[in-house]
C-alpha cells in the first residue's frame, strides 16, 4: 500500500496544482500530461460523434453502408490502403486510452479538434490588442502651388532644382499609378540638380493630389495639361519628359502630342498596353506570364468592366489604412525590390506619396487611370517612329515637291528616347521594353542586369549621376544670365553718360556760351 501510494502522488499533486513538498517539480512532465488529458478528451469527442453518426446514418440499409461499406466495391478497394495505415499508426496505441485501440480513428478525432482549434485562434487573434494594426491613413492639410488651366480647373504642381532663369535644362515628370507629385525622382539630391544646372516640375494628374479631376480625360489631354503647365511656369525652351512605370503612358502621349516642345524622353521601365495589336505571340507571353492572376484579372476588369474596380480599390489603398505596394496592386517583385520596399526609408516616403496620392477619397480617378492603360490609346507607338513623310500620290504632287525644292520631311519623333530597364523587374518584364525596342529601334536602351522596377529609380544616387551624365553630358551647372545681363546694364550707362557729356560740350562752343 505504502508503495502504491507513492507511484499516485505525482498524478494527485499534478492535478490538484500543488507540488510535494519532498520532490522539485518536473517541467518535462507537464506538456506530456496536457497531451495525455487532450487526447483522451478528443478520443471521448470521437466517440460522441461516431455514435451520433452511426446511429443516424451508418445502418446496415444506409445508402453510406451500401456504397461505401466493406464489402462494397469501393470498401473491398481501400481495405488494404487502410490496413497499412493501421499498420503505420500502431505507435500511438501507447498514448490511448485501454477503452479505445483505434488509431486510425483517434487520429481523424485529433485532426479535426486540431482544425477546430486553430480557427479559435484565428477569432482569439483578430480581437487580440497586443498584435500590431495597421497604421492609419493622415490626410495632409494642403500646401502645393497652383495653376489654373484654360479649361478652368487648377493643377498642383511641385518645383525642384535651379530657378527657370538658371536652367540649362528643364524636365516635367508625370508620376505613376497611386503616386503624386511628391515623387518625382525619389531621393534626387538638390546638389544634383544645382551641379547639371536641371529644373525639375512635377505634378498631380487629374483627380489625384490637389488637381482638380478632368470630366473628359485622355492621353491626348494629359499631353496638353503638360504644355499648359511648361507655358505656365516659364518653361520657353524644350524640356524632356520623365516616364516611370504607368507614368510613361503620358510621357508617350507628349511625345504623340505635343513633339515640338520636347527636347528628349528619359523612360524608366516604361509600360504600353498589354493588349497592344503590334505584338507578336511571344511578346505577349513574355509579359503576361511575369504577372499574378489577379492582376491579369484587374486589367481583364480594367478593359472590360472598369467601373468594378472600385470595388477593390477601397478594399485596399482607399480604405483609409496603409499597406503593402505589392499586395495592393498585385505585384510580383524580385529579391532585391523586395528588399527595398521593406527599408524604413522607402517606407515613410512610400507612405507620404500615398496619402498625397488619395487625399481626395475618390476612386473614379484611379479607375480612370487604370482604364487609360488597356484602352485604345487613339495612337500607336508606331507613329513615334522617326520616318520620311511620305509624299502625295499624282503628278502635281510630284511638281509640287520638284519646285518647292525643300528637303525631305519627317514625321515621328525627332528627339532623343533613353530607356532604362532592369532585366529582374517583374512589374514591367524586360519583354515589354523589347517590344518598344522593336517598333522604335531608334530608342536608346540600356539594360541594367540584377536590377529590378525600383532598385534603379528610387534613393540611388549613383544611378541619378549615370541618368544625367547620359542624358546631359558633362556638368556645366546652371546658368549665369542674370550676372551678365546686370554688368552689361552697367556697362551700357557709363557709355551713355559718356556720349552725353561730349553732346553738351558741342553745343556750348557752338553757341559761345561759357557754362560752369
Amino acid at each position: 500500500m505504502e508503495g502504491s501510494g507513492d507511484r499516485e502522488e505525482p498524478y494527485g499533486t499534478a492535478y490538484s496544482g500543488v507540488p510535494p513538498h519532498n520532490k522539485a517539480v518536473n517541467f518535462k512532465d507537464v506538456p506530456r500530461e496536457f497531451m495525455r488529458g487532450l487526447v483522451e478528451m478528443s478520443v471521448e469527442f470521437g466517440k460522441g460523434c461516431r455514435d451520433v453518426v452511426q446511429q443516424s446514418l451508418v445502418t446496415e440499409d444506409s445508402f453510406l453502408v451500401r456504397n461505401f461499406g466493406k464489402d462494397s466495391y469501393i470498401g473491398r478497394k481501400v481495405k488494404v490502403p487502410y490496413d497499412n495505415v493501421l499498420r503505420r499508426l500502431s505507435f500511438f496505441n501507447d498514448y490511448l486510452v485501454p477503452e479505445d485501440k483505434d488509431p486510425f480513428h483517434a487520429w481523424s478525432v485529433i485532426l479535426f479538434v486540431f482544425v477546430l482549434a486553430l480557427a479559435v485562434l484565428g477569432v482569439s487573434v483578430e480581437h487580440d490588442t497586443s498584435i500590431p494594426v495597421a497604421k492609419k491613413v493622415y490626410i495632409h492639410p494642403p500646401s502645393a502651388d497652383r495653376i489654373m488651366l484654360p479649361d478652368g480647373r487648377y493643377m498642383a504642381y511641385r518645383e525642384q532644382g535651379v530657378p527657370a532663369d538658371r536652367a540649362r535644362f528643364s524636365m516635367i515628370t508625370p508620376h505613376s499609378f497611386l503616386s503624386s507629385r511628391l515623387a518625382g525622382i525619389p531621393g534626387l539630391k538638390a546638389s544634383l540638380l544645382e551641379e547639371f544646372g536641371v529644373r525639375l516640375l512635377t505634378y498631380d494628374l487629374p483627380g489625384f493630389g490637389e488637381s482638380d479631376p478632368h470630366p473628359k480625360r485622355n492621353l491626348e489631354s494629359s499631353a496638353s495639361d503638360m504644355m499648359f503647365l511648361a507655358n505656365a511656369l516659364g518653361v520657353s525652351d524644350k524640356f524632356w519628359v520623365v516616364g516611370y512605370s504607368t507614368g510613361s503612358l503620358h510621357a508617350w502621349a507628349a511625345l504623340k502630342y505635343i513633339p515640338a516642345r520636347l527636347a528628349g524622353a528619359a523612360m524608366f521601365a516604361p509600360m504600353v498596353n498589354p493588349y497592344d495589336s503590334l505584338m507578336n505571340r511571344g511578346e505577349k507571353y513574355g509579359i503576361w506570364e511575369k504577372w499574378t492572376r489577379k492582376r491579369k484579372f484587374m486589367y481583364f476588369l480594367a478593359r472590360r468592366f472598369p467601373r468594378s474596380l472600385s470595388y477593390f480599390y477601397r478594399q485596399s489603398f482607399l480604405s483609409g489604412r496603409h499597406g503593402q505596394i505589392d499586395q495592393w496592386l498585385a505585384l510580383m517583385l524580385g529579391r532585391r525590390d523586395r528588399a527595398l520596399i521593406e527599408d524604413p526609408v522607402y517606407e515613410e516616403f512610400w507612405q507620404r506619396d500615398v496619402e498625397e496620392s488619395i487625399r481626395q477619397g475618390n476612386a473614379k480617378p484611379f479607375v480612370e487611370e487604370a482604364a487609360l492603360q488597356v484602352i485604345n490609346w487613339g495612337f500607336s507607338l508606331s507613329d513615334l517612329k522617326l520616318q520620311k513623310k511620305q509624299r502625295g500620290k499624282g503628278i502635281l504632287n510630284l511638281i509640287k515637291f520638284l519646285l518647292s525644292g525643300s528637303e525631305e520631311e519627317y514625321t515621328g519623333f525627332l528627339g532623343p528616347i533613353h530607356i532604362w530597364q532592369g532585366m529582374d523587374d517583374k512589374v514591367v518584364p524586360p519583354t515589354m521594353t523589347d517590344f518598344v525596342h522593336r517598333v522604335l529601334p531608334g530608342a536608346a536602351v540600356h539594360k541594367l542586369p540584377y536590377e529590378g522596377h525600383f532598385t534603379y529609380f528610387y534613393f540611388c544616387d549613383e544611378c541619378h549621376r549615370q541618368i544625367f551624365t547620359t542624358l546631359f553630358g558633362t556638368p556645366q551647372g546652371p546658368l549665369n544670365n542674370t550676372i551678365e545681363v546686370e554688368q552689361t546694364s552697367f556697362d551700357d550707362i557709363e557709355v551713355q553718360e559718356e556720349v552725353t557729356e561730349g553732346d553738351v560740350q558741342e553745343e556750348v562752343t557752338v553757341g559761345g556760351v561759357k557754362t560752369d
